[in-house]
């Protein structure tokens, strides 16, 4: 048996940023040349988890749904691409300064922080009275009725109404004010001196062309959704498709964020998958109540604890939408947006129609009529899901021994190495035959051969980066062709005989055991 250590939030989360370092998950780009802010590569073990990642994801949107289809388009983008989007005059954040410490924040994102402590308290109020009163307990009716949560909830209303306000009317002193009266301080230098509220536009520009005379004015691409509207005829057309259909795709876009903080969580390089599904106007409340649900259970079958997961409704809806929420995910630094489902309505077609001059509408065989596709789309962060990933299965624990070890308790269809093959000593014909067993089951899954250190050192190497499966090959195996296979979670061996352990570990591993969950 094993016993978790308890790790604050704060201390967890530097572990893990750690761990991943040490373990070849993630390192700060560039770092010989002291790296580059806000932008990062992944390692070995990072980037083949994700890869892992992103193949759940595309296979759960296109191999397992016959409408949608997969794409993959270009960064460079003709630049009225972003006129038609809203990018060029509205993709902005709204920051403010703190003269004192002298650093930059999203105003938005520090009021919603101020109504997270506010939900907090009242969070730990119901928790308090679940523990008084036991099975008897009412969460509703304590809601509705207890005194303290009832002012919670009343001053959550009040300040997320004059947000949302000030937001929609882009009223920059409005937001300041809303700052100043919580009476928020700067989390560096304690006071509430703030500077103005400014609009940054966050889109990359470079030149393309060879001369600077006749160089066009391009940019790196924010989001990967517009490659796929302005590819909507194309698909359309040669895939023959019928709405309601879905074109997916994942890719890099760019963001040049001033306020790039909590690791990988906010980048100005990042990885994005995204789907746009093209529906029939009028249904977008039906199909967006559909893919919120789809898109939970996703999550779900990774088989983290769902109290982890949580819908946030958008206070101030993005100038595409008419509706929208965020998966929210337990980070160590709190809840955060994972996921966003958003309706963008027509908004999207219908601007590239205008700016264009090109028809972008689909003939409704049933209705006999044509009509610009109204649009439902889900966005992920493959950077945040990873994090999420590495944040969650994260964990220290003391043995029965009194030894301690480092875990890494990845979903086993996710995890990067899928079994280790160790050799018990680094003699005896051992190696070999070890060999030999790697070069037979290395075809069907990501193996790692290991034959330095003890025994011991080995399975907890093999731990850290989240190997599911260890089979160790003795002077047994000379003898009837069997091994052990050790569990990461649990640590239990069994023998097994050479013949099914492409069988054993296939079963236990594959990425059908994920997909079979939500198909």
């Amino acid at each position: 048996m094993s016993k978790n250590k308890n790790l604050s939030a704060e201390e967890k989360f530097k572990a893990v940023i750690s761990h991943s370092k040490e373990y070849g998950f993630i390192f700060q780009s560039s770092e010989i040349y002291d790296g580059l802010s806000a932008v990062y590569d992944y390692g070995q073990c990072g980037s083949q988890l994700k890869n892992n990642l992103r193949e759940y994801w595309w296979r759960s949107m296109v191999q397992l749904n016959e409408n949608i289809v997969g794409i993959d388009s270009a960064v460079f983008m003709h630049p009225t691409t972003w006129k038609a989007s809203g990018h060029i005059d509205a993709f902005n954040d709204p920051l403010i300064d703190n003269k004192d410490s002298k650093k930059r924040y999203r105003a938005d994102v520090l009021v919603e922080e101020y109504i997270g402590k506010i939900e907090s308290k009242a969070d730990k109020e119901v928790e308090k009275a679940r523990k008084r009163f036991g099975d008897s307990f009412d969460e509703y009716l304590f809601r509705k009725t207890n005194p303290r949560v009832v002012e919670s909830e009343r001053k959550k209303e009040e300040i997320n109404l004059r947000l949302k306000n000030a937001l929609e009317q882009n009223d920059l002193a409005a937001l300041r004010q809303l700052i100043l009266d919580l009476e928020i301080v700067c989390p560096v230098s304690g006071t509430r001196n703030w500077t103005e509220v400014r609009q940054f536009n966050l889109m990359f520009s470079t030149q393309l062309g060879s001369l600077s005379d006749d160089a066009q004015t391009i940019y790196l691409r924010p989001e990967t959704a517009q490659g796929i509207f302005v590819n909507f005829l194309n698909v359309y057309k040669t895939g023959r498709m019928k709405i309601p259909f879905g074109i997916a795709q994942t890719g890099k876009a760019f963001r040049n964020e001033i306020v790039a903080r909590q690791f990988i969580f906010r980048m100005r390089e990042f990885e994005q998958m995204e789907m746009q599904f093209f529906i029939r106007p009028g249904t977008e409340i039906q199909w967006y109540n559909y893919w919120k649900e789809k898109r939970i259970q996703w999550h779900y079958a990774m088989g983290f604890s769902k109290i982890k997961y949580r819908f946030h409704d958008h206070i101030k809806l993005a100038h595409y939408a008419n509706v929208a929420c965020d998966i929210e995910f337990e980070f160590p630094f709190g809840f955060k947006e994972l996921e966003g489902i958003h309706s963008r309505t027509d908004f999207d077609l219908k601007n590239h129609e205008n700016q264009s001059g090109k028809r972008l509408q689909y003939f409704d065989p049933d209705m006999n009529e044509s009509y610009i596709p109204y649009v439902i789309e889900t966005s992920i962060g493959l950077d945040r899901l990873f994090l999420a990933v590495m944040s969650e299965s994260y964990c220290e624990e003391q043995l029965e021994d009194g030894s301690e070890r480092t875990v890494l308790r990845i979903p086993p269809a996710l995890a990067p190495v899928k079994c280790a093959v160790l050799p018990l000593v680094n003699k005896d014909a051992l190696p070999e035959k070890s060999r030999e067993i790697m070069k037979n089951i290395k075809l069907d899954f990501d193996c790692m051969f290991d034959a330095k250190d003890s025994i011991g050192k080995r399975y907890r190497r093999q731990d850290a980066i989240g190997t599911p499966y260890c089979l160790t090959i003795d002077h047994q195996t000379l003898e009837d062709n069997t091994l052990t296979i050790r569990e990461r979670d649990s640590m239990t061996q069994e023998r097994i005989a050479l013949e099914e352990v492409s069988r054993i570990i296939e079963d236990r591993v594959s990425l059908k055991k994920l997909l079979k969950l939500i198909i």
